[in-house]
């Protein structure tokens, strides 16, 4: 009996080993909340991306809270630029932390920012650009760095979906004042729920510690300011000494051990996530779907699928050959798709003229992502291209 196709979104993202590694560290009956594994798996990440500070978190979106919580730290208020695409929290963290979110349309050859866009959009009150590389495409350009730098406005990086992509030959995640990282079960690697902050600033590394673990002076990892801060606030008990309003958003050694793991696979795995993507592309039928990606220093996550005719039709037909298929999807790409759209978004934006989101607009509607993972064969990538190619769209 011919066995039925399927093609889920996401196969195991844990190996054999790692359950072999778990199963060996648990028998030490070792301590299971934050302790040394997450400090060795911050360190080994940092040395991985190349930076100097990173701080592991129970998710990517508490990544994104801290950061946005350190920017209205630092500047109080203002405006930060996020895309219209990509994942929910960049923007609630930026609406939970009283900035106003300036949203801008994306490339399709990206799924980023369109950097013109980006640069219109910069006055007096802008803090950040809060920018997403979507599905492991590189979103940056050198004249965009170069602006904000002459503006002396911050980049901050959302990597969560492309871990181990490049700009210049530089991993993304390094350039921005600080970076976020996921560690969610679909991602490249996985900690089963987790994520990462990167920065290069001694201070922003200590606030974040600091903000991770309810805003305790005893968590910044800096004896000597732990100090300043006893002898500053003599009339506290020394290990209760509660700098900010904080959160507590830790990681356990148990997410910390299969992250250390994790990393060891990552750049095989992508090398290989890279080739499926390209066989991909290379057989998909080109007058039905969108192929022009920029793949220069790609990570793929997911394989990004496009319909290039604008047809409700069209998806309703393909959507029926992806269930009677078993191929799992999710229309909208990142995130669902234009986050403009979202009800949440209607008491903070109360004037939005889609018309100037026609790109975003488009992903929404006629956009999806499905499974790409390293154990994914040549030979079933070629089927889903024989099922997707044989479709006659209207």
């Amino acid at each position: 009996m011919k066995k039925k196709f399927n093609h889920p979104l996401m196969h195991n993202n844990f190996t054999k080993n790692d359950f072999k590694v778990l199963k060996n560290f648990l028998t030490k009956r070792p301590i299971l909340t934050q302790s040394r594994y997450v400090k060795q798996f911050e360190e080994k990440w940092s040395k991985w991306l190349g930076v100097k500070y990173s701080v592991f978190v129970n998710s990517g979106s508490s990544a994104n809270l801290l950061t946005m919580t350190i920017l209205k730290m630092i500047y109080g208020k203002g405006e930060i630029i996020v895309p219209a695409l990509t994942w929910v929290s960049d923007i609630t963290s930026v609406i939970q932390n009283n900035f106003k979110p300036v949203f801008v349309d994306i490339n399709l050859k990206n799924l980023s920012m369109i950097e013109n866009q980006i640069i219109k959009k910069i006055n007096k009150n802008t803090r950040a650009v809060f920018i997403t590389h979507a599905q492991g495409f590189n979103g940056l350009t050198q004249n965009l760095i170069n602006y904000l730098e002459r503006k002396r406005i911050d980049l901050i990086e959302d990597v969560c979906e492309s871990h181990g992509a490049t700009f210049k030959n530089k991993k993304l995640g390094s350039f921005g004042r600080i970076s976020n990282f996921s560690f969610y079960y679909a991602h490249h690697m996985s900690t089963i729920e987790g994520g990462m902050i990167c920065t290069n600033e001694k201070k922003i590394y200590q606030m974040a510690r600091i903000l991770r673990s309810h805003g305790m002076a005893r968590e910044s990892g800096d004896y000597n300011f732990e100090k300043k801060m006893i002898k500053k606030y003599s009339k506290l008990s020394p290990k209760f000494i509660f700098l900010y309003p904080g959160y507590n958003v830790r990681n356990t050694e148990i997410g910390a051990c299969l992250g250390i793991n994790q990393l060891k696979l990552l750049n095989k795995n992508n090398k290989k996530r890279n080739k499926n993507f390209k066989i991909f592309l290379k057989n998909l039928n080109k007058k039905n779907y969108y192929c022009e990606f920029d793949l220069k220093g790609m990570s793929n996550y997911a394989f990004p699928l496009i319909l290039r005719k604008a047809s409700f039709k069209n998806r309703n037909l393909l959507e029926k050959v992806f269930k009677n298929n078993k191929i799992e999807f999710r229309r909208g790409n990142a995130g669902g798709g234009n986050q403009l759209r979202q009800p949440y978004i209607k008491n903070y934006i109360k004037k939005v003229k889609l018309k100037n989101f026609k790109n975003v607009d488009h992903v929404h509607f006629f956009g999806y992502y499905i499974g790409n993972y390293p154990s994914l064969t040549n030979e079933k990538i070629l089927n889903i291209c024989k099922i997707l190619n044989s479709i006659k769209f209207k």
